[in-house]
């Protein structure tokens, strides 16, 4: 009678001990992708110009932040806007500057935070930030934006949330940058000793979405990211569909600012692609 309890004691070990270790590498996981930050480091008003403090819900009702920059007034852009998905980091008050240099085009601007980032509510996944993303495109469209005319762009993970909305045909342009293939990719390259493919389960898989994206996109990186290597834009780059653009940007993986004329000049271009893919003639605001 004491050898089918042993059994059945050890058998409890070591399915507690399984369950240990499959919590741990969830939140091992987790904890590599997302590193949101609470404290806001500005109010967005520091630009000098106007801003719309938004409070947005996502379909699952968890309520969101978001800034929305609108263009100068007169700008020949002010049917365009570009919505802004941040990367893992921080949050949109520490992307002030890429807001600034987005503006300089003529365009309008809504940056977002995901959830569990800034001031919005809850905690970051793959699905909530795909709900995220939705959620500020529809805001855009009930502001009277048509889904033509908002342009995703995705900084590093929120590239993964902008192929998202442009598989969906939420977005009239794609523009990536510094953005992984997938995120089973990168964490093979961290960790080469772990079974990342096998036990991931946060995959932001670009690569594989690019393909049935038919909108113009443009990939951003730089030779010089030491995070996410510069092969990681040629792959996206070659998956994409035409109309596309590569744009070689300097400094390391969080220096797309470095050299924001450079910057300017790409997004630029950009934006003439899709003029041109609308057939229009809109000049750039000076």
């Amino acid at each position: 009678m004491k050898q089918p309890r042993n059994w059945l004691r050890r058998f409890a070990i070591a399915l507690i001990v399984l369950l240990l270790i499959f919590f741990m590498m969830r939140w091992f996981e987790h904890a590599q992708v997302y590193h949101p930050s609470r404290i806001m480091a500005c109010t967005g008003t520091e630009l000098g110009r106007p801003v719309e403090d938004v409070l947005f819900k996502s379909t699952d009702g968890t309520e969101l932040n978001g800034w929305f920059f609108p263009a100068t007034t007169n700008s020949p852009r002010v049917s365009l806007v570009v919505l802004l998905c941040h990367g893992n980091a921080g949050n949109i008050s520490h992307r002030l500057e890429m807001c600034q240099a987005l503006l300089a085009t003529g365009v309008n601007v809504f940056a977002f935070d995901y959830r569990g980032y800034g001031r919005s509510q809850g905690h970051p996944s793959e699905q909530g930030t795909y709900l995220d993303g939705i959620a500020a495109q529809q805001w855009l469209q009930n502001k009277g934006f048509a889904a033509g005319n908002i342009l995703v762009y995705g900084e590093s993970l929120g590239g993964g949330v902008g192929a998202e909305l442009a598989v969906r045909g939420l977005a009239g342009g794609l523009i990536l940058q510094s953005t992984f293939t997938s995120m089973p990719d990168i964490g093979a390259e961290f960790f080469p000793w772990l079974p990342v493919r096998w036990l991931g389960t946060i995959h932001y898989n670009t690569f594989s979405k690019l393909p049935r994206i038919t909108v113009p996109v443009m990939v951003m990186h730089s030779r010089r990211d030491g995070l996410i290597g510069f092969h990681h834009g040629e792959k996206n780059f070659a998956a994409a569909n035409e109309p596309k653009l590569f744009c070689e940007l300097k400094g390391g993986h969080n220096d797309s600012m470095l050299d924001q004329e450079g910057f300017i000049a790409g997004i630029e271009k950009f934006l003439r692609l899709i003029e041109a893919s609308k057939g229009q003639t809109v000049g750039a605001q000076k």
